[in-house]
């Protein structure tokens, strides 16, 4: 068998589920991902820590040297390396085994490697789940035709938190918890976002008069994105037409559609 047919063998088995030893291969990674993110969360337990430490590091290891092998496997069997190594799951890939190599430089920060986590979103290629791949697809398609009015939604956010951490600045004193404008816009983020985590507190009738407001006005901000969000929803559906097909996925269908265009199955 000549190189390029190797590749391309080596690229059906490491990338495409179409084949029993490539699903067997991608199914196999999956399990070891799991298990692996596992070990890293015992790890973190303290009492395991103390008892299985060296052992759950050095299975850890052995799980990053598979990573490894599979993240070189990925680059040498595709012709544009640079390429998958810039896309989303090349940069997952390669997050993946990146904290237990830094861990030797920077102590604590294998515990990063849950990231590996991410990778399971193949599943979606390996179960063949075509309407969750499409419906993910639309989900993208509406974060991105939302994304200007959610950063301007943001900066008008940012812009609130620190006018009225400042103004809070001013009418409290340190006693009462606002030693500065950072400390004081932090204060006004959590009030906003109704969290109230309770650490810092107004004194002053004027200083709790004004939390009251902001309290309010976190209650009218949070609906905001929903409605960004449910309003790109509707755009995506009325230039898109039904829902995508639930058999192969697929969309851009007509308004009035009672059937896929792309494989004639009956459109939900």
């Amino acid at each position: 068998m000549q190189t390029g047919e190797r590749r391309e063998e080596l690229r059906r088995i490491v990338f495409g589920a179409d084949t029993p030893a490539g699903k067997f291969y991608d199914i196999g990674l999956i399990l070891t991902i799991a298990l692996s993110v596992l070990v890293v969360m015992l790890d973190s337990v303290a009492a395991i820590h103390e008892s299985h430490g060296k052992l759950l590091y050095c299975i850890e290891w052995f799980f990053t040297i598979l990573f490894t092998i599979d993240y070189v496997v990925r680059l040498r069997s595709v012709d544009r390396p640079v390429k998958y190594a810039r896309s989303f799951f090349g940069v997952v890939d390669l997050l993946g085994v990146l904290p237990t190599y830094v861990s030797l430089v920077v102590p604590g920060s294998h515990y990063l490697a849950v990231i590996r986590f991410l990778r399971v979103l193949r599943t979606f290629k390996i179960l063949n789940l075509a309407t969750y791949q499409a419906e993910s697809n639309m989900l993208i398609r509406v974060l991105k035709s939302s994304r200007r009015r959610i950063v301007v939604f943001l900066f008008s956010v940012l812009t609130i938190v620190v006018f009225i951490g400042a103004l809070m600045y001013v009418i409290e004193d340190a006693d009462s918890g606002f030693t500065s404008i950072p400390t004081s816009i932090y204060w006004a983020i959590v009030t906003l976002t109704t969290v109230g985590y309770g650490d810092i507190s107004p004194d002053t009738a004027l200083g709790q008069a004004l939390a009251a407001v902001i309290m309010i006005l976190g209650y009218s901000i949070i609906v905001i994105p929903t409605g960004i969000i449910a309003s790109s929803f509707a755009d995506d559906r009325r230039r898109g037409g039904p829902a995508s097909c639930p058999a192969c996925g697929k969309g851009g269908h007509d308004a009035d559609a009672a059937h896929c265009k792309h494989c004639g199955s009956k459109l939900s």
